[in-house]
Formats: C-alpha cells, structure tokens, sequence
C-alpha cells in the first residue's frame, strides 16, 4: 500500500528526510516513532501529497507521488497533530463541508455514522470550538475518515487527551485495523504503540530499524528468563552459562537472570541443568523490556 525508495526532502541546508526506503503491507498498522524535529512529520506530508520530495520515490494506494498527487488526496485520511476545524460552525457542518469537497456519496449518512461512531452525535448541533480538546481530536479523526480511505495516517492521535478519551481513540484505532484498512501511526506514546503496531520503525532523518516490537526487543535485549529458587548459588550460574546457547546469566539475590534467543526451545534444558545441581525451583518467569527501552537504546545509537 505504501512504498518508498529514497525518499528525500531538504529545506534549504537542512536535511529533513534523508533517503528513506520502506515498505507498508495492506492492513497494517505501522507505527513511526522518533524525536521532535526527526522528520516524521515531513514524512507524512510527502506521502499525502502536500509537499514534493527533493529526491527519491514513492507509491501510495498504487498512485506515485509527484505524478498522481490528486488521486493520492482522495484515497487518504490525514489526521494532523494539530488539526484545525471552524470554531463557529456545529460539528455537524464542519464534516459536511469535508464531505462536499470529497464527493461523498451519501454525506448526511457518512456525518450520522461516525459521529455516532465517536460518541459525538449528542453534540453534533454546538459549535466546534465549544468542544474539549479530546472531542476535537475526536472530532478531527471523523472528518479523516469521512470519506472511506483505505490508507489513513494518524499523527499523535492521543497526544493531550484525558485516559478516557485515550482509550476511546485507541479502541477506535483498532477497529480500524479490524476493517483491513493501512494506518501509519505517528506516536511519542511508547506503550500505545506497542499495543496497536504489528511493526515499527524507528526514524530519525534516517530509518534507524523497521521490525516487530517483539522482535526488536529481542534483537538488542535479548529475552531474560527469571528463575526464582529457594536459594540461590555461584554453581548455578556456572552451569547455566556452560551452556552454548545461554547469552548472559546473573544471580540477583535468590533469582537467576538468564538472557536467551528462543527461551520456549531451551527453558527445558535449562530447567533440566538446574534441578541436576540440586537447585530447588520455585517458579520461572519472564522480565520484558519495554518499548521505551529500545526506543532509548535505538536513538542514543543513533
């Protein structure tokens, strides 16, 4: 749905976008994560057709940019992290007006359906500029939605918002997903895009690592096994660590750490190592690193 072979942008001397090639599945939901002022914004306004690249390509919905830039607008929904709307006008007829300029077949029952989607139909008649700014977002994400694009970027779609509202936009997010549509997800929410994004990558100016938040965390981490024994012993760890597969192993009071690839495949022998040297076992447990961490990891690298 989305592909892109050395994208480039640069404002002046500064280099925004520097040489980004990637590609996005149908029905994905693709998380781009990365610092203020790393270009992910300029990214997503190459791929809606807003601005030219300086150099490079890229096909969004089968259509290339800088060639079929209309037809890229029409099969879109853009929800910008600051998104604008007519204060003095109703809800209602905010979304009417996007729904005229994108031809939508049946634009009174497109409005009806996602404010009702959105838990904003009981306000559909007050003016927009009277909403909180979580009904606003909310607001904003029906009006990118209006007109059925498969393909739909989200830029920092919780960011101010309440829990509750949060969680209502997520929940959303994911229904989405559930309709096969292809979200590129612009978030500084770490745990948010740990939940949502099948894969992820990690941007700035340059596309540092594209992968899934599993397989990321294991790639730099690795994956720790905690074993929990009555009590602990320095023999316990030399055994362990005789062991080829074993990355690194620990005693941390009466827990061993152990870091391995594949903890499903070599747990077993593992256990089996331990219990021969007398190592009473009272349960196993994983310690995961969370997304943060990589993130951290990832762009202190960079």
């Amino acid at each position: 749905m989305i592909r892109t072979n050395g994208l480039t942008k640069k404002f002046k001397e500064t280099l925004a976008v520097d040489g980004l090639s990637l590609e996005i599945h149908e029905g994905e939901v693709f998380g781009f994560l990365g610092p203020n002022g790393a270009g992910k914004t300029t990214t997503v306004r190459m791929l809606t057709a807003l601005i030219g690249p300086s150099s490079g390509s890229a096909e969004v919905a089968g259509f290339q940019i800088g060639r079929e830039d209309t037809a890229i607008r029409r099969s879109v929904g853009v929800l910008t992290e600051s998104p604008g709307m007519y204060d003095n006008l109703s809800a209602e007829y905010n979304l009417r007006i996007y729904a005229d300029l994108y031809d939508v077949a049946d634009p009174a029952g497109q409005v009806e359906k996602y404010l009702k989607m959105l838990g904003l139909f009981d306000r559909r008649l007050d003016a927009a500029g009277t909403f909180s700014k979580g009904m606003k977002q909310k607001l904003a994400i029906a009006r990118a939605l209006l007109h059925e694009p498969k393909i739909i970027f989200l830029d920092e779609p919780t960011a101010g918002l309440d829990p509750e509202a949060a969680r209502l936009v997520r929940d959303f997010i994911a229904e989405l997903k559930k309709e096969g549509r292809t979200i590129f997800l612009c978030t500084h929410n770490l745990d948010e895009a740990d939940r949502l994004c099948d894969r992820i990558g990690v941007f700035k100016t340059r596309l540092l690592v594209v992968d899934t938040p599993a397989n990321l965390r294991s790639s730099i981490f690795g994956r720790k096994v905690v074993y929990h024994l009555r009590a602990s012993d320095e023999k316990f760890v030399s055994s362990v660590r005789a062991l080829p597969f074993v990355r690194e192993a620990k005693v941390m009071e009466s827990k061993l750490l152990v870091t391995l690839d594949d903890p499903e495949k070599q747990n077993p022998e593992i256990i089996r190592v331990l219990v021969r040297d007398g190592a009473d076992i009272q349960f196993v447990g994983e310690l995961r690193h969370s997304l943060e961490d990589v993130y951290l990891q990832l762009v202190k690298a960079a």
